[in-house]
């Protein structure tokens, strides 16, 4: 983005809602504080943007300024002028031999007090840190070309300290490794404009700090699903031609950027993502080759696997009906520019990429885009349970309809456990955030505002696991809300699409009445563009003032008169307090 831009896009009128972040550096912030503003402004364009600043020169004293002002989340910019003035090109502290030896005497100690107050600010909402970008200042005796004593020091104590960072909860530490792909090391600094204003930043290096600061501050959904062709793709070779030993992935036959492809794909799906295949095939030499011992995942990863002569677009439509989840969360990666042209004009919401087998830097460039599309911070039991709970979806929908009767549902030997939020903050919060089709009223929510109304007092907020014979989904939905009036809101219910066709809708309001006591729930629903699913259940109710426009009211005799057999067991780890039905 240009500055000019960046100027334009900041100064914009947001709307009633104030979203606040702290900018925290010991520089004067300038260009960076308006490109960062520009970016939030894109990434919440119908709110009012504030940034806070500090004082010039006073990083430490800033972090502790900023635990008396609420705000939606903290940057910290830290470079080596923070750790110690004399570090830095705009201070006079000299560099002789005996003041080398104690700048790294002291950083140590300096990084420990900078450790503490990142520490408190953590508690209060999420921080993102970047590590110090800029070169060192010629402070040392020996020629440049070699490594200094002092600079192998600092070195080690950056290294402890961001070690020690890294650990804290609510912390998100910016990749080094990734900035300097974005961001050539040459490129970074500017000189004039820091002794002349005390902004150390090029134009370009400010512009990419604050694009990536503000991603890894409020970091998008990630993507759900990913369906790939085989041939030229998952591995070298046409299968039809060459039979199911004649194709390759490995470096001996020239083939490895598709081995590097089906270890990122395992990954994946290690952290739950869903794989399928849209081949043009026959499905028995497919079935073979994906038994192959050697190839670098598991046959059973991919669910469904659809081959066939037909239409790439029309086995994508089967994937996303087996999936159920929108177009949306997918990507459809294959080596066709045509098959990804015919997917993209059905589907243009999937985002399609392109595999280019013969060029191996565009091939990691797409492992990287992979890795944005469906990176998350941290990998949760429900993710490695989600492909195999899809399969038992299909399972139980099967014997459903073979059975002819809901009387199924009865013999699945289900077990529903409600639990408190408190230890499951992370699933409830990506449940709430990321679930479409059986949420209540769409509503989604920064960390800082989730960890506001973890917080409200007089709330009760719950989530349900679920398991049966076909085997366990984890935790699927989540139930919140509060008393007013001697009534029950609910504000919040979500669950997971994985958890259809097993009444367990019924069970959690049923649960609510029992536990509350209430004589009527209030549910605050609005109606959203994919929240179908829930508008059907509220239909199934029967609720006389029921409209798609608005919250409704059920009453306990009402809910007791449509509520069919339920046959789940109910564990409750969750107890309702008497201060929150109050």
């Amino acid at each position: 983005m240009r500055l000019a831009e960046a100027l334009q896009i900041a100064g914009r009128k947001g709307g009633t809602l104030d979203r606040s972040v702290h900018l925290l550096t010991g520089f004067s912030p300038l260009h960076l504080e308006t490109f960062l503003k520009a970016y939030l402004q894109l990434r919440f364009s119908n709110d009012s943007i504030r940034i806070h600043t500090g004082l010039y020169g006073d990083l430490e004293g800033n972090l502790e300024r900023a635990l008396e002002q609420p705000s939606e989340g903290s940057i910290i910019f830290l470079e080596w002028e923070d750790i110690d003035t004399r570090l830095g090109f705009r201070g006079s502290g000299g560099w002789t031999v005996a003041k080398i030896e104690d700048i790294a005497l002291q950083a140590k100690a300096k990084l420990a007090r900078l450790l503490t107050k990142i520490e408190a600010l953590t508690r209060t909402a999420p921080v993102v840190l970047v590590s110090p970008t800029l070169p060192l200042p010629l402070l040392v005796h020996s020629s440049p070309v070699l490594a200094s004593k002092c600079e192998v020091l600092l070195n080690v104590h950056l290294g402890e300290f961001l070690a020690k960072v890294f650990l804290l909860p609510g912390i998100r530490l910016l990749s080094s490794l990734n900035l300097a792909q974005e961001s050539p090391f040459q490129s970074r600094h500017d000189v004039n404009l820091e002794l002349a204003v005390g902004f150390p930043y090029t134009i370009g290096h400010a512009d990419t700090l604050a694009r990536l600061s503000v991603n890894s501050l409020f970091p998008g959904v990630p993507k759900k699903g990913l369906i790939t062709d085989l041939d030229q793709t998952l591995w070298k070779g046409i299968l039809g031609d060459v039979d199911v030993h004649g194709v390759s992935w490995s470096l001996n036959d020239k083939a490895q950027v598709h081995g590097l492809y089906q270890q990122l794909l395992d990954s994946l799906a290690e952290a739950g993502v869903l794989l399928a295949i849209a081949s043009k095939n026959d499905p028995q030499p497919v079935s073979a080759a994906l038994l192959r011992t050697d190839l670098l995942l598991r046959a059973e990863t991919f669910y469904p696997v659809e081959t066939g002569w037909g239409r790439k677009s029309d086995a994508v439509g089967r994937i996303l009906k087996a999936w159920n989840v929108g177009a949306d969360s997918v990507v459809f990666v294959d080596d066709s520019p045509m098959e990804l042209s015919e997917v993209s004009e059905r589907f243009p919401l999937i985002e399609c990429l392109q595999f280019q087998p013969s060029d191996p830097v565009e091939i990691l460039a797409l492992l990287k885009r992979l890795r944005e599309l469906f990176g998350k911070e941290e990998v949760q039991e429900e993710d490695r349970l989600r492909a195999a709970s899809l399969r038992s979806v299909s399972k139980l929908q099967d014997e459903v309809v073979e059975a002819g009767s809901t009387e199924f549902i009865a013999r699945l030997n289900a077990r529903v456990t409600f639990e408190p939020v408190d230890g499951n903050q992370k699933r409830a919060f990506e449940l709430v955030n990321k679930t479409n089709q059986f949420n209540l009223n769409g509503m989604r929510y920064t960390e800082a505002e989730w960890q506001t109304r973890l917080n409200r007092p007089g709330t009760f907020l719950t989530t349900v696991s679920y398991e049966d014979r076909f085997g366990q989904l984890g935790r699927i939905a989540v139930l919140g809300g509060y008393f007013e009036g001697g009534r029950c809101i609910v504000d919040i219910y979500v669950m997971s699409c994985r958890a259809f066709s097993r009444l367990i809708e019924f069970q959690i309001l049923r649960q609510l009445f029992e536990r509350s006591g209430a004589k009527s729930i209030l549910l605050r629903f609005k109606p959203t563009e994919k929240n179908g699913p829930m508008q059907t259940f509220l239909s199934q109710l029967n609720l006389s003032g029921f409209t798609i426009r608005g919250e409704v009211e059920l009453s306990a005799a009402d809910f007791s008169a449509v509520c069919p057999m339920l046959n789940h067991e109910v564990i409750e780890q969750w107890t309702m307090q008497q201060s929150e039905r109050s």
